[in-house]
């Protein structure tokens, strides 16, 4: 039991009886051995802290009391598990009785502790410091700690099925003494303690010291022992943890030994392999002491027999063999070859291997070139006279007999000449020469000829098959060339004839269509042959065989360069009638890469300026619409430009400028210069957008374009099919994406000269219904315009660009066969995309920042109870019905989450709490009035808007509010009077709000909620960062620590890169959640 805190002395009596006699003996002993090194107290004496030497350092604490025991703490073991004094408590209260005197000390009277004796002294150094000692005095004190010798034991243990090295330490100083726990020495050695050996030795780094390579070593096998387990959990560890005295021995890995091994010739070393312990190691660098003795006991056995392979010792991971005291580093594959050797003879009685007459040719060829690189093979003197050393001259003979190829191959070793075939069907003629056989170069010539099917009938190889004839013709045999002299008769030489040279191409524009025309010529090869070998081409044949029966190899690259133009030109088989061809011009789109050239094709003069024309937009120059040519900047010229270049070619294309640069504007200029045009032909244009943006055309049509006559698609079924009825003197009709797919029946009916797609993400999955009613809508131009062209997936780019300009990837599974660079480099002329930094020099800054909200006390409460919930039955719902299943419910349980980050009343019946994040948004509003700042406030909640109205109501403030439910007409007013300078605060639903609107009467942004897609947030912070903003912009995220909200901005952060290789700069991220995006949200 505590009792009062105090400053009375304790005594002797108190120490025993709170501590009990051992553990206070054991605490005399530390403390006559001065273990305590540190004592600190606070001013009133009460509170202790010092530190006692032990095995190591520990901490120990102590509050001392009027009555009862001390309260006390201790690092180490003994008390951690007993919770009761140990010794080093004991030691530390002995000290502080020394300090005390054994007396009564007065409330100030002061106590010297350890602290103002290391104090005093080092004053005292301060002042009486000796001149600096030069290197001799420095090493003469060194010298004062006695040099603890070391010996090393290492051994090599290969009969295992793993072999290994292990190392083993003795030390001292006047005898050594065998460490039994090698890494218990390691770790004081690390941590510079003192360590008990024996009874007699105690190595103290503060007496003894080792020499600079002890050091060294002691240093590796540190960082062996550290990383031990790893190693023994992923390789060999366990060809040696159950060796007995695994105590005394450290397992020395293969990745440490080239480090290890020179230090340890430099130390007292011994090697200890095949039962015999050696020192005076050395290292040799030449081969290992074998020989390989070739003899002929008698007229049908040969032997070779192995000298000197008894004795090594091989460590095959380590890349050594041990003979004796000396060490042989070997290369891995010879290594292994004496291994196999050493393991193949461990299982038999002798060295020796017998060779029967039949196997004699075999052996030498093949076994004796590699013995020859591990050691010296000596030959008998009467097998060494019948050996025949003739070099290898391998011949191949090729013949043709109508269709099918003959082949003969002879191995010649000066008179003496083999059938290889025949000898490997066991028909070897014997002969009293031994022939010495060039087995390798044999080996080489043969695992050729293998690749191909030959037949073989007893006495020539064969081919039937025209593909097998080509491929060992002009794939196999420039490779036997190397290797074998070839003997070709007239009728071969004609299958290898020199082949055409690649057809000519010439390709232009048809001055009378403006059709691309592309003609095909090869010298002497009339126009039926052409085609033929064309034909051949586009289906990818590897070969081509003339009339007269040569092969001309399409994969050499003339003719391989002039298959992938065509291939790229979309060309099919049946497109090949002629040598001539006439074809659509987006078929030659593949000539704008200046880079990708192919040799052999020369372009007219019509076709380079359409390739010039389409890298440089603004090079044919179409006149600005006079009424707007002060109001556009240059890049929107340039863009203008661009739009009239490619409908001049009827080429579609996707304008995908950053929001606020004014695509609106670009197309409003292209369809004031398409007017003529339109009133002409009776077509008008067509222009398809979000619910919300109609009447936003509609006005800005009449703002920039007053001639032009428009029309907006609404009301009932009958009342839009009266407006569709009856176009006549309609310039442009103005409809939604929903209306579209309503009314799809009655727009396919319909021509139009232009379509435009505004917010063309609409269509990003092909597989919509609306995607379809778009792509199903007959117009002659057509354009795409959109911020975001990708928002989640590469193929979303497809879907728009299908519906824009179908001929540029002609196909979705052509589309995904491309790599995002080459996807990149196709749309290149196609999409045109700037950003505001590149644009809009002038345009004011905008400054992004996270602002952390906390959940309240009793909104945390609710949130932490309902997570719990929504993680345990997620984790059954994926459980038991897979992810995709349950991947709605999940979502819809992780957007309750989201709404009690934002006010828990947005669906707790009866919550009365607040929210910390309103709270703070109050606060922020507050600021901002008070800086005559204007704000927009985004949230996707329009629940969430309600409470925020009724507190700015509270407060006096000023706002407007849209959302989903208002009307196209009145979106356009309330934004003209809040840029106008009316109310202090626009609240707007994120989703409804999010494009299309020109707000820049604001300079402040907030987002009070992460949308799964930045994309989105990004359109509404650019709702006030637009063309006519005078003021820099400040967006503030408002995100709840410690919520899924903190981890989808994290999550948001990490995929902000998603397409940016293929549409440029700018581009938003990945927006699609899979099960481990889910499983990192709700942390489960």
């Amino acid at each position: 039991m505590k009792g009062r805190i105090t400053t009375q002395p304790i005594t002797l009596a108190d120490i025993r009886a709170w501590c009990g006699e051992d553990i206070y003996q054991q605490g005399q002993t530390y403390f006559k051995q001065k273990r305590v090194l540190r004592l600190e107290r606070d001013p009133d004496g009460r509170l202790f802290d010092a530190v006692v030497t032990g095995t190591k350092r520990y901490s120990v604490h102590l509050e001392l009391y009027d009555e009862g025991e001390p309260t006390s703490e201790c690092e180490c073991d003994f008390h951690e598990t007993t919770q009761t004094p140990c010794k080093h408590i004991a030691a530390v209260l002995l000290r502080i009785h020394e300090l005390q005197g054994g007396a009564v000390a007065s409330d100030h009277a002061p106590v010297i502790t350890n602290e103002h004796v290391y104090l005093a002294r080092s004053m005292i150094s301060i002042f009486d410091r000796s001149p600096a000692a030069d290197e001799a005095e420095e090493e003469y004190r060194l010298g004062e700690r006695e040099t603890v010798h070391v010996e090393y034991t290492c051994t090599a243990a290969a009969n295992q099925r793993k072999p290994s090295m292990t190392v083993e330490i003795k030390l001292g100083t006047r005898r050594l003494y065998t460490i039994q726990k090698i890494k218990q020495l390691l770790g004081h050695y690390e941590n510079d303690t003192a360590y008990e050996i024996a009874k007699l030795f105690t190595l103290d780094p503060a007496h003894h010291s080792f020499s600079d390579t002890d050091r060294a070593i002691f240093d590796i096998l540190l960082d062996i022992s550290r990383n031990e387990t790893a190693y023994r959990e992923s390789h060999l560890m366990y060809a040696f943890s159950g060796m007995s005295g695994s105590d005394r021995m450290l397992f020395v890995p293969p990745y440490a030994w080239d480090r290890l091994l020179p230090l340890l010739l430099q130390a007292n070393v011994k090697f200890m392999h095949g039962g015999q312990t050696y020192s005076d190691i050395r290292e040799e660098t030449g081969g290992v002491p074998l020989t390989f003795r070739f003899s002929q006991p008698s007229a049908e056995v040969y032997r070779i027999a192995v000298e000197g392979l008894q004795h090594v010792t091989v460590l095959e991971p380590y890349g050594i063999c041990l003979e004796g005291n000396r060490i042989y580093r070997i290369d891995s594959a010879t290594c292994k070859q004496i291994a196999e050797l050493k393991g193949m003879f461990s299982r038999t009685s002798g060295f020796q291997v017998l060779i029967s007459p039949a196997h004699l040719e075999l052996f030498l060829a093949r076994v004796v070139p590699g013995l020859k690189r591990i050691g010296p093979v000596i030959f008998d003197e009467d097998v060494q006279n019948r050996i025949v050393t003739a070099p290898l001259a391998a011949r191949l003979y090729l013949d043709r007999a109508e269709d099918r190829l003959l082949a003969r191959l002879e191995f010649v070793y000066g008179n003496v000449s083999l059938d290889p075939l025949a000898v490997k069907n066991g028909r070897s003629e014997r002969t009293d020469k031994i022939l010495m056989r060039d087995g390798e170069k044999e080996s080489r010539v043969m695992s050729l000829i293998e690749q191909i099917p030959f037949r073989y009938d007893g006495k020539s190889l064969h081919l039937d098959d025209e593909d097998d004839i080509y491929h060992f013709l002009f794939r196999t045999l420039p490779q036997l060339n190397k290797w074998t002299e070839v003997y070709a008769t007239p009728e071969v030489e004609s299958m290898l004839a020199a082949p055409p040279r690649p057809p000519k191409v010439m390709i232009d524009l048809d001055p009378g269509t403006d059709w691309l025309e592309v003609r095909f010529d090869m010298d002497g090869i009339d126009d039926e042959e052409i085609r033929d070998l064309l034909r051949h081409l586009v289906e990818k044949k590897k070969y081509y065989r003339m009339p007269g029966g040569a092969y001309v190899s399409l994969e050499d690259e003339g003719y391989a360069s002039i298959g992938r133009m065509l291939e790229e030109m979309e060309l099919k088989r049946n497109d090949l009638q002629d040598t001539r061809l006439h074809l659509s011009v987006a078929r030659g789109l593949r000539f704008l890469d200046p880079d990708d050239k192919v040799q052999g094709v020369k372009l007219g003069q019509r076709f380079r300026e359409f390739i010039d024309n389409m890298r440089n937009p603004d090079s044919l120059d179409f006149e600005v619409p006079e009424s707007l040519s002060p109001i556009l900047r240059d890049y929107q010229r340039f863009g203008f430009q661009w739009m009239k270049t490619l409908s001049h070619y009827r080429f579609g294309g996707v304008l995908a400028d950053d929001m606020g640069l004014g695509k609106t504007l670009q197309s409003i200029a292209f369809l004031l210069s398409e007017l003529p045009q339109i009133r002409e032909e009776g077509q008008p244009a067509l222009i398809v957008c979000p619910a919300s943006l109609t009447y936003n055309w509609w006005n800005e049509l009449r703002k920039f374009a007053p001639d032009i006559r428009a029309v907006v698609v609404e009301g009932d079924k009958s009342a839009r099919g009266d407006i569709l009825g009856d176009l006549a003197g309609i310039d442009v009709v103005i409809t939604s994406y929903p209306l579209l797919r309503r009314d799809a029946g009655d727009f396919a009916d319909l021509r139009f000269s232009v379509l435009i797609l505004d917010e063309a993400q609409a269509i990003k999955n092909h597989a919509t219904q609306t995607a379809q009613s778009v792509k199903d809508i007959r117009a002659k131009h057509r354009f795409a315009l959109t911020g975001t062209p990708i928002e989640n997936r590469l193929e979303e780019l497809w879907s728009i660009f299908d519906a824009v300009f179908p001929e540029l990837f002609w196909s979705r599974k052509r589309f995904t066969e491309l790599s995002p660079e080459q996807v990149a480099k196709k749309i290149r002329p196609f999409l045109l995309r700037r950003l505001k930094s590149d644009v809009l020099k002038e345009l004011p800054d905008k400054i992004e920042t996270v602002q952390a909200s906390e959940l309240l006390p009793e909104q945390k409460k609710l949130y932490l109870a309902y997570l719990a919930r929504l993680q345990e039955d997620a984790l059954r719902r994926i459980r038991e019905e897979g992810f995709q299943k349950s991947r709605m419910h999940i979502l819809a349980g992780m957007t309750r989450l989201r709404q009690l980050c934002c006010h828990p009343a947005m669906f707790v019946e009866g919550y009365e709490g607040e929210s910390g994040k309103l709270e703070q948004l109050l606060e922020i509003v507050q600021e901002c009035r008070d800086s005559g700042k204007r704000m927009l406030v985004f949230s996707q909640f329009t629940e969430m808007l309600g409470i925020i109205r009724r507190e700015l109501e509270k407060m006096g403030a000023s706002y407007f509010y849209l959302d989903g439910q208002t009307p196209g007409r009145d979106r356009v007013e309330l934004c003209r009077r809040f840029n106008e300078g009316e109310g202090e605060l626009f609240l707007i639903s994120l989703k409804a709000g999010g494009t299309g609107l020109n707000l820049t009467g604001a300079d402040t942004v907030l987002l009070f909620d992460l949308w799964w897609n930045p994309a989105v947030e990004q359109q509404a912070a650019d709702r006030a960062h637009r063309i006519g903003q005078k003021n820099v912009v400040q967006v503030i995220r408002l995100v709840t620590q410690g919520t899924i909200e903190e981890k989808m901005f994290a999550l948001q952060q990490r995929k902000r890169d998603l397409i940016d290789a293929v549409v440029q700069p700018g581009e938003e991220s990945l927006t699609s959640l899979g099960e481990e995006d889910i499983r990192e949200l709700l942390m489960i």
